[in-house]
């Protein structure tokens, strides 16, 4: 069985404030596409919905939805939230990268 990716509570903080700011329900969705420095990239964006295949794990009442192809390149991981000097962003802690790039949106599997 593959384990559906979690949010850190900062991540489901963040997720939702935003969709309150844009009156939208707290749903993130996280896909992986094709592309990027390393083979694979990371895609986030608020969903309206969720499909019957997706995957959907939940934290403080904010829901992370993953499709059914993307499931198994990010099983396990775990999305959070973080602020630096550099700026903020959604991180994907990915068990299952061998290889990333310096932006922590792509990866190799």
């Amino acid at each position: 069985m593959t384990t559906a990716p979690t949010l850190t509570d900062a991540a489901a903080a963040r997720i939702a404030a935003i969709a309150e700011k844009q009156a939208k329900p707290a749903i993130l969705r996280l896909s992986v596409e094709g592309g990027g420095c390393s083979g694979f990239q990371y895609r986030f964006g608020l969903a309206e919905d969720m499909d019957d295949e997706d995957s959907i794990s939940e934290n403080a009442g904010v829901k992370l939805v993953v499709d059914a192809v993307s499931l198994d390149l990010v099983a396990g991981s775990t999305v959070d939230f973080v602020e630096s000097l550099g700026g903020a962003a959604f991180r994907v802690e990915n068990p299952q990268a061998a290889a990333g790039c310096g932006c922590g949106s792509s990866f190799g599997i």
